[in-house]
């Protein structure tokens, strides 16, 4: 990884927390208000569907198929995120399957950093500034490397990034009556607070989803299930499940499992945006959780 590589992924990591420090005295000295909080709430659930839907679901495990134009749509929200460029994203996270918690994971907190803390804090944050955006786009995401357009969206990135700024701010400006104070609340919050929150419950599926929680599958790697981080992850906290089931389109499997992203495949679904959505019955996951049972 390049110095201008590292730098960028440490500000990443730095700016957003800086941002929550903003926020902080905004909200001490202002009192922040149900426009700023409204503002970030959008954004947030924007670009994080973007990631647990587009970004990962459709495009890293084709979990379901839709039309072209709402891939793209769901790469660019996905790229709202910050969370590196779609071709990034993609080959990261299918390099992680190929190699989960063993020799070759780009964020396994069990390989290469110790069994402690210091490996939670790899998988969480230290990959960003190590292995991020090193998976080779041509073997693991080859399907959008070959597609001009998804190559676009990703060539694109950085000014994803000002775009994931600007639209806060410029709502923050208007709602709160065209004032530069606005524009800085939207800006605040909407943007640098909202980008921190989804980066960091982004990195904790990495981190605390290989460490802490439950399993009941027979599986080889050390992924869990986190039912606390449900809700803010949008079902990607069900993470055991997915390893159990890559390819499946619902990481809650069972029916008290909230999944957000799951129930917007269904919606996706039910009105035709959405087909060959994979779905795990239940006698596979009887069998695979009896074979763990068993062994």
């Amino acid at each position: 990884m390049s110095r201008a590589e590292r730098t960028a992924n440490l500000l990443g990591v730095v700016v957003p927390f800086v941002g929550v420090l903003v926020a902080i005295v905004l909200l001490w000295n202002r009192a922040v208000d149900g426009i700023d909080l409204a503002i970030m709430a959008v954004m947030y659930v924007l670009s994080a569907v973007g990631v647990t839907v587009g970004f990962h679901r459709l495009l890293t495990h084709r979990a379901f198929q839709t039309y072209p134009w709402l891939e793209r749509c769901f790469a660019v929200l996905g790229s709202l995120s910050v969370e590196g460029s779609v071709l990034d994203w993609v080959a990261d996270h299918r390099k992680h399957h190929a190699h989960a918690d063993r020799e070759g994971d780009p964020h396994s907190p069990h390989v290469g950093h110790g069994s402690g803390l210091q490996g939670l804090f790899h998988a969480h944050v230290g990959w960003l500034l190590e292995t991020q955006g090193q998976a080779d786009w041509k073997r693991y995401a080859t399907e959008l490397y070959e597609d001009p357009k998804m190559k676009r969206i990703g060539r694109s990135f950085p000014l994803l990034v000002v775009v994931s700024l600007a639209v806060p701010t410029l709502a923050g400006f208007v709602l709160h009556g065209f004032t530069l104070g606005g524009a800085l609340r939207g800006y605040v919050w909407g943007g640098l607070v909202r980008i921190f929150f989804v980066h960091h419950v982004t990195w904790s599926v990495n981190s605390v989803c290989h460490f802490f929680g439950s399993r009941r599958f027979d599986i080889e790697d050390r992924s869990t299930n986190v039912a606390w981080l449900s809700l803010f992850s949008l079902g990607e906290s069900w993470h055991h499940n997915h390893h159990a089931f890559p390819r499946s389109a619902y990481h809650g499997l069972r029916w008290w499992e909230l999944d957000l992203s799951g129930l917007i495949i269904s919606a996706l679904s039910s009105v035709g945006l959405a087909w060959n959505v994979v779905r795990i019955t239940p006698e596979r996951q009887r069998a695979k959780a009896l074979a763990g049972a068993g062994g």
